[in-house]
């Protein structure tokens, strides 16, 4: 049975107990069900349920008791794996039963990669002899330092129910409210995503963008977050507080960014995380600090043809972060002015891993935002200082919204996108109706670069973002996007996404049957002063086109003769006309070394994926294919005109046989 509900909210907590035998687990949780100590207890508890009401958080309890014998090892191993949290339970009187727990339990967790926080327990407290007392913050704070797993460490005696309900309080408390993702108990410092989490949520509430959230704000944030205004006499104690512990916390406006973290750093030092966490959980953050999956209504059903493009309205609302950010007005972005947009950002799988290994290695993180890694890195205009342009700020948002529309709306969201999240996305109508209709809506056009090795496929991508040409040959061994405005005729701008597929990857690209599926339009170049360059870019072209005709995805094509101002092999445009002929496609384009005048190249391209239905081409296969079809389909009109003929003279015998009768 799960444990949240739809929107990501806990509806219950599964603790597993686990132990040597004989260290009390199964007398611990009866005296914590019944509140007395049990005369008699069986060997294994079946599951004990504590209701919504037992403790303040109001969600109940689950406790599932285990045997450590051997024979019950497959069903304890399954229990540890399905549960919240764990309590491994040691005895006071038996102190071999607490030096198991590093030599045998905690690390058996670990083998297991149980990530389940931990409630160490000590059982039997009445039992111990008290000519031998113990320090338990001593005992366990070596402990505790090697498995940081552990999130509490209490002792109680069910015979006298000392302390027996807070075991599982600590054990629910550990769940709804856990310490690891919030704050480094070694460093004593809160961690990096909770740091952006919380800077997100302070930039949200300081309405007038001040810097600083005055008393008015912090009474409506405390409403928003707990259903309570603050008394005045509360808001200045909470200042004061702030004011005394850290330099900068508060300013003549209100309550720094500096004393807001520094708040929440001192909640949670003080034990107090349930606060923090109903902050967080207020601006839509899960356990993993997050945005949930309620709050990103990202579209997920669709055909493979369809597409995700940002609204109107989005787009509206990026281009007014960038005159925002862009302090100096000279219409581009410097990387400080990025580090400011991005600061609450959500970090990739990428940059969660570089953020990771950054910080467990005391190195400087630096602020990374989303397009620092592959493949956004270098993917759009730049000025030649290296800033972004209006054009490749969009460029780059969608680019990620073509790839990854989950990580773009949590961008969006995390960088202040106020309106309603369903409202930033949309998705394309089915290529395939696009065909049909001889006309599309997309505005991002996704186009695949096939080229054998050296036929100039990544000057190609460089030229489109403004690079300077390079003569020096850099192989590209991996997948790689650029992307950019395109304007037509008439005024209207489109974005252009370049995926330039590397010649040893198209195997495997084309082994996947829906591979064509969200490409608009696929270009070929080949070096036209290289027969076998101009041999393997046909190869390609037809493996495509062989392709679309299997899988329904075909796609319009354009060959691209580069570097035409170099000496052409014999026999080089009449090759390539007589194809691009037989195919049904238009002729080659040709492209000069430099790429120096390739702004017509990219609106071609634009204007072949405005036309879905012009440029695919046909092998004889399928053309054979087609043939057959309106044969079939012919030969079924005329058996059917045939049959409807023969019913026609059937009836009209029939009719005058009847009248024939009627009048004798």
């Amino acid at each position: 049975m799960p444990s949240r509900s739809a929107a990501g909210v806990r509806t219950g907590v599964r603790v597993v107990v686990a132990g040597d035998r004989g260290t009390g687990k199964s007398s611990l949780i009866s005296a914590a069900a019944s509140d007395a100590f049990p005369e008699y207890v069986p060997a294994v508890l079946p599951p004990t349920r504590l209701p919504s009401d037992f403790y303040p958080d109001g969600v109940p309890v689950t406790i599932v008791d285990t045997s450590s014998s051997m024979e019950s090892r497959i069903k304890l191993i399954d229990e540890l794996k399905r549960a919240d949290a764990v309590v491994l339970t040691y005895a006071c009187d038996q102190p071999m039963t607490l030096s198991r727990l590093s030599s045998f339990w905690l690390p058996e967790l670990r083998k297991l990669e149980i990530k389940a926080p931990v409630i160490v327990v000590g059982c039997k407290l009445d039992l111990r002899d008290e000519r031998q007392p113990m320090n338990l913050e001593q005992v366990m704070a070596p402990i505790m330092q090697q498995f940081r797993e552990i999130e509490t460490c209490i002792e109680c005696s069910s015979a006298t129910l000392i302390q027996v309900p807070d075991v599982f309080y600590y054990a629910q408390k550990a769940v709804l409210h856990p310490t690891a993702p919030l704050f480094d108990q070694e460093k004593q410092t809160l961690k990096p995503r909770c740091i952006r989490a919380l800077k997100r949520i302070f930039m949200l509430c300081d309405h007038d963008m001040d810097g600083a959230l005055s008393d008015a704000e912090l009474n409506e944030f405390q409403v928003k977050c707990f259903n309570a205004p603050l008394q005045p006499a509360e808001i200045v104690g909470v200042k004061r507080v702030v004011q005394e512990r850290i330099r900068g916390g508060v300013s003549d406006l209100g309550l720094t960014l500096e004393g807001f973290l520094f708040l929440h750093a001192l909640f949670i030092e003080k034990g107090r995380l349930e606060t923090t966490w109903a902050v967080l959980r207020k601006f839509g953050y899960n356990d993993e600090l997050k945005l949930r999956d309620d709050i990103l209504p990202v579209p997920t059903k669709h055909a493979p043809d369809q597409t995700v493009e940002l609204t109107n309205e989005a787009i509206d609302f990026l281009r007014g972060i960038f005159r925002l950010y862009d302090s100096d007005n000279d219409g581009s972005l410097q990387p400080s002015e990025f580090d400011d947009i991005f600061v609450t950002a959500p970090e990739s799988k990428t940059l969660e891993a570089l953020t990771i290994y950054f910080y467990c290695f005391n190195l400087l993180i630096f602020v990374f935002f989303p397009w620092t890694v592959d493949p956004y890195v270098d993917a759009a205009e730049r000025t030649p200082q290296g800033n972004l342009t209006i054009n490749g700020f969009l460029s780059e948002w969608a680019l990620m919204t073509t790839l990854d529309p989950s990580y773009c709306l949590a961008n969006l969201i995390c960088i202040g996108y106020g309106g309603d999240p369903t409202s930033a996305l949309r998705v394309t109508r089915r290529r395939s109706v696009d065909r049909k209709k001889k006309q599309t809506e997309k505005n991002v056009f996704h186009c695949f670069v096939f080229g054998p090795k050296k036929s100039g496929k990544s000057a190609l991508l460089n030229s489109f973002i403004g690079r300077t040409f390079s003569s020096n040959y850099t192989p590209t061994n991996d997948v790689r996007y650029v992307a950019n405005a395109v304007e037509q005729i008439g005024g209207s701008q489109k974005t252009l996404i370049l995926q330039e597929i590397p010649e040893d990857g198209v195997k495997k690209l084309l082994s996947n049957k829906e591979c064509l599926a969200a490409c608009d339009v696929a270009v070929f170049l080949y070096d036209s002063s290289d027969e076998y360059s101009w041999k393997r870019s046909r190869e390609l072209l037809l493996d495509v086109a062989r392709r679309g005709e299997e899988s329904g995805y075909g796609v319009p094509c354009l060959l691209i003769a580069a570097k035409d101002d170099l000496d052409p092999f014999p026999m080089s445009l009449q090759n390539s006309a007589r194809v691009t002929q037989q195919l049904g496609m238009e002729a080659p384009i040709p492209v000069g070394v430099k790429l120096r005048d390739s702004k017509s190249v990219f609106s071609r391209i634009v204007s072949a994926a405005e036309h879905p239905h012009l440029s695919i081409p046909e092998t004889e296969k399928g053309k054979k294919r087609k043939r057959y079809r309106r044969l079939v389909n012919s030969s079924l009109m005329f058996v059917s005109v045939t049959v409807g003929a023969a019913v026609a003279v059937v009836g009209l015998a029939a009719y005058r046989a009847y009248a024939a009768r009627k009048n004798t």
